[in-house]
């Protein structure tokens, strides 16, 4: 309904190793898009990844989300991301910060992300119970890497995920490049070895994302022959970022969306 309300033509949905909001969405449009001014659902995933220590997010734009391989694909992320949770919970525990877990079960439940559990409900746990006073301190206090309750994650390789990806009829992308703490030699490096495993394109912008870190995805993109997304990464209303704004990319690089079916 939000994006109906800002006008937009097409609108992604990218859970993060999960497909399951898609058929509720075409469900939900097919009785409800606008006749004047129809929107677009592209079917789409966001798959977490390790890649020399970092976790890096692949998309998978226009895909076939009701492939069973692909479902069951994903369904040992979902497994994966239960298990860490587990963990980080009871890394908690240990430090004086009881039953995390089950207040997060319910959150996740309750917050239409259909069973995809992260380290996000855990930090909103923390801020909810007051341990925290904001998102950020959850993760710079407990969540983050090397911190209190930091648990490594088990994902599986960028090749793996173009796989998943390219199997499913879908276009693979690297999601957020710019928000990677790593240098742009690695970014150069990250870049080139997902063009060499099959990869699509990359996203080059975000509402936030200042002119010369959007030129210089533009440059990279362009450097490895990758199409370019954009997206806004919306989880909500917030003052930082909105459905649809700022997503204009150069005339000089190929969108994604035009190798859409």
């Amino acid at each position: 309904m939000r994006a109906q309300n800002f006008q937009l033509d097409a609108l992604a949905i990218t859970d993060h190793d999960c497909v399951d909001a898609l058929p509720v969405a075409h469900q939900w449009l097919s009785k409800n898009n606008n006749a004047k001014k129809p929107l677009m659902l592209i079917g789409g995933v966001e798959i977490s990844t390790k890649w020399h220590g970092f976790e890096i997010h692949i998309l998978g734009l226009d895909i076939n989300y009701q492939s069973e391989k692909l479902k069951n694909r994903l369904k040992t992320q979902l497994d994966k991301r239960q298990e860490r949770a587990e963990k980080i919970c009871l890394k908690l525990h240990k430090i004086g910060i009881t039953d995390v877990l089950n207040d997060v079960n319910k959150l996740v439940n309750s917050d239409m992300d259909f069973g995809c559990i992260s380290r996000g409900h855990i930090a909103q746990i923390l801020v909810q119970r007051g341990v925290c006073q904001h998102f950020q301190q959850a993760f710079t206090q407990f969540l983050g890497k090397d911190k209190k309750a930091y648990v490594a994650p088990n994902w599986i390789s960028i090749s793996e995920a173009i796989e998943w990806i390219n199997d499913a009829n879908g276009l693979a992308v690297i999601a957020h490049p710019f928000h990677y703490d790593m240098t742009t030699k690695w970014l150069r490096r990250l870049t080139s070895e997902f063009k060499q495993s099959g990869g699509d394109g990359m996203e080059v912008q975000h509402p936030n994302l200042a002119k010369a870190k959007h030129d210089l995805m533009c440059k990279i993109a362009l450097e490895n022959d990758l199409m370019g997304s954009a997206g806004s990464d919306f989880h909500g209303p917030s003052r930082w970022t909105e459905l649809g704004r700022r997503l204009n990319i150069p005339n000089t690089i190929t969108p994604i969306w035009s190798k859409f079916k």
